[in-house]
């Protein structure tokens, strides 16, 4: 979605600016972490400040590529009420696989699920509204369709131009895409949506069954594939 925002001239991005503050804070050694806190901001304070202040480069929209379980409850959240939310979700079963082949051994904070669910209702809670939910299955499923319905939601007209990219790292890549954006450099627009059941190691399985409820409490609100 990041990379699909990118291509709009309209839109500036950014790649987990409260990750290097994360690490700092939690002291989890992810791979390349010290790489992370070394050209990261590590105070969360400032990287809220950040998220909410000027445009860059003089763009029309600001798109911050946030993980959940980055937000830990040291961290205020109350900026979050300054800015438009989106909540792209994923089947937890699939983070999980995903998740597993990079780093072994998930555990529930470690997929975000819990804080996502947290900061859904919390910025329920500050606005008053319901935030945009979006189910990344649904966007595999019909690019065209759930991308115009995400930019009608925020009240931007749709761009073509957000449907394919061209190859490679990007220079608004995170220092760590190296490790973690490999099928990412290798696309050229959106895969297909995964039809089967997504295989996980029995060992994760109540994992993935615990997350599925935290899941199913904000896929209620996601906008229609249809």
């Amino acid at each position: 979605m990041m990379v699909s925002f990118a291509q709009r001239r309209d839109c500036a991005v950014v790649d987990e600016p409260f990750y290097a503050a994360y690490l700092q804070a939690t002291g989890l050694k992810h791979p390349m972490y010290q790489e992370v806190i070394d050209e990261g901001d590590i105070n969360p304070e400032s990287v809220a400040e950040y998220c909410t202040g000027a445009m860059p480069d003089e763009k029309q929209v600001y798109y911050q590529k946030h993980m959940t379980h980055h937000m830990i409850p040291e961290f205020d959240r109350e900026w979050m009420a300054k800015v438009t939310n989106v909540f792209l979700i994923r089947d937890p079963s699939r983070v999980i696989a995903s998740y597993n082949i990079k780093r072994e051994n998930p555990n529930l904070a470690d997929i975000g699920v819990v804080e996502q669910l947290e900061i859904f209702e919390r910025v329920c809670d500050m606005t008053g509204e319901l935030p945009i939910v979006v189910d990344s299955e649904d966007i595999l499923a019909d690019p065209p369709l759930m991308l115009g319905k995400l930019c009608a939601a925020l009240g931007l007209a749709f761009d073509r131009q957000m449907l394919a990219w061209p190859a490679g790292p990007r220079p608004y890549d995170g220092v760590w895409a190296k490790h973690w954006y490999e099928s990412v450099w290798e696309s050229t627009g959106f895969g297909l949506a995964k039809k089967t059941e997504v295989a996980i190691p029995a060992s994760l399985r109540c994992l993935a069954d615990e997350a599925q409820q935290y899941f199913a409490k904000i896929k209620a609100h996601a906008l229609p594939l249809s």
